[in-house]
């Protein structure tokens, strides 16, 4: 079982993106982390910290459940595509670190889902 992240379109032949869902689990915590704060300390995942109490363009994807709840919008991905963008550029001297070269694939694919989304007008759904 996994989760798969994909445009709202209809169409099978559109870019997806897919974790397990410990694989999703470590992609945004890992996220949360370049965005300055640890996402374990957040409220829904075993913190009291609000969400009220950071500012990221990202949090409509950070706190998001698993497999429920609504699908994000077009507004959503246009806002969070040239945050993710930025953290896909930015590379470590040393780009051999396997999780770090992960990490960048996943956001990679990420972008270019939400770039279809954004390109069509329609919702990232989470499925």
């Amino acid at each position: 079982m996994g989760l798969m992240l994909f445009p709202g379109d209809d169409d099978v032949a559109s870019p997806d993106v897919s974790w397990s869902y410990t694989g999703f689990g470590m992609f945004r915590e890992w996220l949360a982390q370049a965005e300055g704060f640890v996402l374990a300390e957040m409220d829904g995942f075993g913190g009291d910290r609000p969400w009220s109490s950071i500012s990221t363009t990202l949090e409509p994807l950070l706190n998001h459940p698993d497999d429920a709840g609504p699908d994000l919008t077009t507004a959503h991905c246009a806002a969070m595509l040239p945050r993710l963008e930025a953290i896909c550029d930015h590379r470590l001297p040393d780009d051999s670190d396997p999780v770090l070269r992960r990490r960048i694939e996943d956001v990679s694919q990420l972008v270019t889902v939400l770039r279809c989304c954004v390109d069509k007008n329609v919702e990232l759904i989470f499925g």
